[in-house]
């Protein structure tokens, strides 16, 4: 969620970021016409294909997610080969509802596979267990959520609670950004995202609980009017959570943007980062709190 700065100035954290002067506020026309390209193509693979389409779309844009997350994480220390194994980690992970693997297996030989690639790598001991431990958590922040979105896919009806994610998490990005650029005047969280405002929030919740009731009258009928509520609610906190923990992690390492893959938007981390908060939630209140049946 991109809220702009309210202010001339802003306190920065130990670690220095060059923050570009404030400009006068003005929508970047390049996130529409990435988003009419996107999102019909996003909505034919969830609502009119097999849903095994939708896995391989989720490592497509997860895989480019995670390799932004390695360069921020490694910059000049980037290991292709430790990479390149954290990248089949994080493909077990997102398409694990398709494979005989239980979790607890998986994750321990993730771990194993990934302690002998990063050991035979070249560097001292403890820049090993770093990469080691960056590595892991990367397959994890990307893969774990995304495979939470496949597991709504198998849930009855899955295609319309996916489709209901996308869309409330959409929404509320949006109206923070809009409500963020047309009225932001107080800074949220300056020392970790100068760019968000409380407007911006408010903004992004409203029209997230707008589009959850809209979403459950239009195509998610199996959810309540007071689950829509909450859903609005939850989706737009937890995708704060996840914006905030991507500014964190940018703040620390110097970064502005994990990329420039989506013009207007920055990289493929920036444009997932809500919603690998969001799915999990998302998912866990309608398989355990809903009741609607997680697939075995």
């Amino acid at each position: 969620m991109d809220h702009p700065p309210t202010t001339e100035a802003i306190v920065h954290s130990s670690i220095s970021v060059t923050t570009p002067p404030a400009h006068t506020r003005r929508f970047d026309l390049r996130r529409l016409y990435t988003a009419a390209v996107l999102i019909p193509t996003v909505y034919v693979i969830i609502a009119h294909l097999a849903p095994w389409t939708l896995t391989l779309l989720l490592i497509a844009v997860g895989s480019i997610a995670l390799v932004e997350f390695y360069r921020i994480c490694f910059q000049s220390r980037f290991n292709r080969l430790a990479v390149g194994v954290g990248l089949a980690v994080f493909v077990l992970f997102v398409a694990r509802d398709h494979l005989p693997f239980a979790l607890t297996h998986l994750v321990a030989a993730s771990v194993l596979v990934v302690s002998i690639a990063v050991s035979v790598s070249s560097g001292q001991t403890d820049h090993r267990w770093k990469g080691i431990l960056i590595i892991l958590s990367g397959a994890l922040y990307i893969g774990f959520p995304l495979s939470t979105v496949v597991s709504t896919r198998s849930l009855p009806d899955g295609e319309f609670l996916v489709l209901f994610l996308a869309v409330v998490t959409w929404a509320s990005d949006t109206g923070a950004y809009y409500a963020g650029t047309l009225w932001g005047k107080h800074p949220l969280l300056p020392s970790v995202s100068p760019k968000k405002t409380v407007e911006g929030v408010l903004g992004g919740l409203a029209l997230a609980i707008g589009a959850s009731l809209l979403a459950r009258w239009w195509f998610a009928s199996q959810l309540s009017l007071s689950d829509a509520l909450i859903l609005g609610l939850l989706l737009t906190g937890t995708g704060l959570l996840g914006d905030l923990f991507e500014s964190m992690i940018k703040r620390r390492t110097g970064v502005k943007d994990s990329g420039g893959i989506l013009p207007g938007h920055g990289g493929m981390l920036d444009r997932l980062d809500s919603l690998l908060f969001t799915a999990p939630a998302f998912y866990y209140y309608v398989a355990y709190v809903r009741g609607l049946s997680p697939p075995l």
